[in-house]
């Protein structure tokens, strides 16, 4: 339990750190003043801070503890150790901290790596905080928060950005600086926060940590460690809002379930989605009570709702789904294209990407719903996307088109409930796609029920371009395909209209990269389907 109003000791607070092996009597903590120093000497904040999963009345704040980053000591995770450490927080009205509204004391759980998670409540309204930690001689980097407009209050525009697939071997994370300086109220992560593998195909331009591919509990927390001590990163968490949810590489590349790329027994390969989730949990600022993980089950999905504009249903596609369809060794664990004919399980009505409880609870968020706008934010292409590729003709197993009925009973429901100006934000591809989506993708006169867009990767390679632009003219409700470009997507949202910024970078290999618009959406209110603006 939080304890508003009570801060903690600095004896008290020493005692804890020095019981995990932080600080001596002669050695304190150095003060906020001298913050490059504190890295070097072991900053508890290294990792920054984060808010998330707000609520009209509070958030969660994150952070977590970590003097050693990177330590290669399963016994002592960022270079802690003992048992849980209490730390302070403070949360102003203003940027300066000098309006403090709120003081406590939350716990660096060892048992989670020493990270932090304060479930925040009591707050006012639809405006924003700031926070910081404190501890000793120590405190971390001032972050914003925000609260959720009241129920039913009325917001006539907001402005948000979406990324996806952040592959630091591959690139520098220059996007996230610009969608920081953007000012967005909030940032949807949609999937492959981190990579688990090392990259052997292409030139890198960083290296991971440790080198060999995460896959326990102390190389998924480096993993993790390594992201989040990236600067634009760490910016971006600390001044926006974060929605989060996953997509495969959190832990292995094209799981699907419990069924593992590489054919791992079930139960052994249920061990590392244990590991991999703890990490997750260990380093997002999510809810403790909602997504405290138990074993390898962790619970992501979650509904926000920004007074009477937007209503925003985070989704989880890895954990519930349905093995992916005709998966069998040697080569049909992962992605891999498969026709009706080749593969009628496909289609089979029993199939689900979000297993029926999650659906269910999709459904029924959107039959409730009041808001003007109703964002499905999820990890994967919902689109059919029908590819001749490699000599190879069919739909992809993991993406929508790998679980089509599934996509059917999702999108008849908001046509037959005529849910308000549906949209679906994704990633996964590191591509850029706007498509209109229709009950029926092979008739062109069917009704489009909802609009689609999908950001490309913040640095990961793209597919190869060419493959697929070739078949678009066998895809009419794509509008728009792009694969060669890193970046984000930049939404405005308004009551009667939704931009949508398709963000690209210069150089994702250049950490000074400059930003761009490479083409500009609308979905006008009232009216599915994508527009040109």
């Amino acid at each position: 339990m939080i304890e508003p109003l009570i801060r903690p000791t600095r004896r008290r607070l020493l005692r804890g750190l020095a019981g995990a092996g932080l600080v001596t009597a002669a050695a304190p903590f150095v003060s906020r003043g001298r913050a490059a120093q504190a890295r070097s000497a072991g900053d508890p904040f290294s990792l920054g801070v984060a808010s998330g999963a707000p609520r009209a009345d509070g958030f969660v704040l994150w952070t977590r503890l970590a003097p050693e980053p990177l330590s290669s000591d399963p016994r002592t995770p960022g270079g802690m150790s003992g048992g849980d450490v209490t730390v302070g927080y403070e949360i102003a009205a203003d940027s300066a901290m000098h309006d403090i509204v709120r003081r406590g004391e939350a716990v660096a759980e060892q048992a989670f790596a020493y990270s932090v998670h304060a479930d925040i409540r009591g707050l006012q309204p639809g405006r924003p905080y700031w926070y910081r930690f404190t501890g000793a001689d120590a405190a971390s980097r001032i972050g914003r928060a925000a609260t959720l407009p009241a129920p039913g209050a009325a917001v006539d525009r907001l402005r948000f950005g979406f990324a996806s697939c952040a592959n630091y071997e591959h690139g520098y994370f220059s996007a996230y600086r610009h969608l920081t300086d953007e000012n967005p109220e909030f940032v949807l992560f949609l999937g492959d926060y981190i990579y688990e593998y090392i990259e052997q195909r292409r030139p890198t331009v960083r290296r991971h940590s440790d080198g060999i591919e995460a896959a326990t509990l102390p190389t998924y927390r480096n993993r993790y460690a390594q992201y989040r001590l990236d600067p634009d990163l760490q910016r971006l968490h600390a001044e926006v809002p974060a929605l989060v949810t996953w997509d495969d590489h959190e832990v292995q590349n094209d799981y699907a379930g419990k069924w593992s790329e590489t054919f791992d027994d079930p139960e052994i390969f249920l061990l590392r989605r244990a590991a991999a989730y703890r990490a997750f949990y260990e380093h997002m600022p999510v809810r403790p009570i909602l997504s405290r993980p138990d074993g390898p089950r962790m619970r992501v999905y979650d509904r926000f709702t920004f007074g009477d504009l937007v209503e925003i249903s985070m989704l989880d596609g890895r954990q519930y789904r349905s093995r992916e369809a005709c998966y069998a060794p040697p080569n049909k664990g992962g992605t891999h294209l498969e026709t009706n004919a080749t593969c009628p399980e496909r289609l089979d009505a029993g199939r689900s990407m979000l297993g029926f409880a999650q659906e269910a609870w999709l459904h029924n968020g959107l039959a409730r719903s009041q808001a003007q706008w109703n964002l499905i934010a999820q990890d994967v292409l919902m689109a059919q996307y029908r590819l001749k590729f490699n000599e190879q003709e069919g739909f992809s197993t993991d993406s929508w088109d790998g679980y089509p009925a599934n996509r059917a009973r999702l999108l008849q429901y908001i046509h037959e409930r005529k849910v308000r100006n549906a949209v679906v934000a994704g990633g996964d591809t590191h591509s850029y796609f706007a498509n209109d989506l229709r009950l029926d993708f092979s008739n062109e006169a069917s009704p489009v029920v909802a609009t689609e867009f999908v950001g490309t990767s913040i640095s990961s390679a793209g597919p190869p371009y060419e493959p697929i632009a070739r078949a678009l003219p066998d895809n009419p409700h794509v509008h728009f395909f792009e694969s060669r470009r890193r970046g984000y997507v930049a939404v405005d949202l308004e009551r009667a209209n939704m931009q949508v910024r398709m963000r690209v970078v210069s150089d994702a290999t250049d950490p000074k990269a400059d930003i761009s618009t490479l083409r500009t959406f609308a979905v006008e209110g009232g009216r599915p389907g994508v527009v040109a603006a």
